[in-house]
């Protein structure tokens, strides 16, 4: 890491330019977990919506506490991205833990208070019939997408499979990816707090007072 305060204003700025960046790409993670789940309104997932605007705010707090070498922006920037790797290392961690089985009863919260057109949305994309095999009178008639899953002349016992099995790829690797993502950048934060923390006690040679630069000169005016 460079020492001088050229280098690590420059090397803060250039971090909370990457943090913009990562904060757009957790919201984009964020709304393709809630896409590709579509039932599924998880808290987990939701929350690395939330890291992602907090971090864009924070990087831009940053960058201007790194451009303006602003005492009070620059502690305020370390603790906040301090906090907010806490929250984002324990949401990435949680995202990564969590396993088939608690994906599913997620999945199944999430059908059971879907309204009728999100599961109209999910039969139709899928083309699937019901949440698991037990159809039940909660969900929106199943003609239209049997018609898709079955050929012509097929008897009328047949049916499209139910939507669960073909969601749990999609909801798993929503998982993964939201919580590799959310865990790799929240190191870089620390990473970040240890570089304020640098740069906020550095003198700033553009302005160092005339005896700092020259102490042994005898001026005559």
């Amino acid at each position: 890491m460079c020492g001088g305060f050229h280098c690590s204003k420059n090397a803060l700025i250039a971090l909370n330019v990457l943090y913009v960046m990562v904060g757009f790409l957790l919201i984009g993670v964020g709304v393709y977990g809630r896409a590709s789940s579509i039932v599924t309104n998880l808290p987990i997932i939701g929350g690395i919506l939330a890291c992602g605007v907090i971090l864009i705010l924070i990087s831009i707090l940053g960058l201007v506490g790194a451009v303006k070498h602003h005492q009070v922006m620059l502690f305020f920037y370390m603790i906040i991205l301090f906090m907010l790797f806490l929250i984002q290392f324990s949401i990435a961690c949680s995202c990564l833990a969590v396993n088939q089985s608690q994906q599913r009863e997620f999945a199944e919260q999430g059908w059971s208070l879907a309204p009728i057109d999100i599961k109209q949305q999910v039969q139709d994309e899928f083309l699937c019939c019901g949440f698991n095999s037990t159809v039940t009178d909660d969900h929106p008639s199943c003609a239209i997408v049997n018609a898709k899953c079955c050929p012509e002349g097929s008897p009328e016992s047949c049916s499209c499979s139910p939507c669960m099995p073909k969601l749990e790829s999609t909801i798993d690797y929503a998982f993964r990816l939201s919580g590799g993502i959310g865990l790799f950048f929240s190191f870089t934060e620390i990473i970040a707090v240890f570089l304020t923390r640098r740069y906020r006690n550095q003198q700033d040679p553009d302005h160092l007072p005339a005896r700092a630069i020259f102490p042994q000169s005898n001026y005559v005016y």
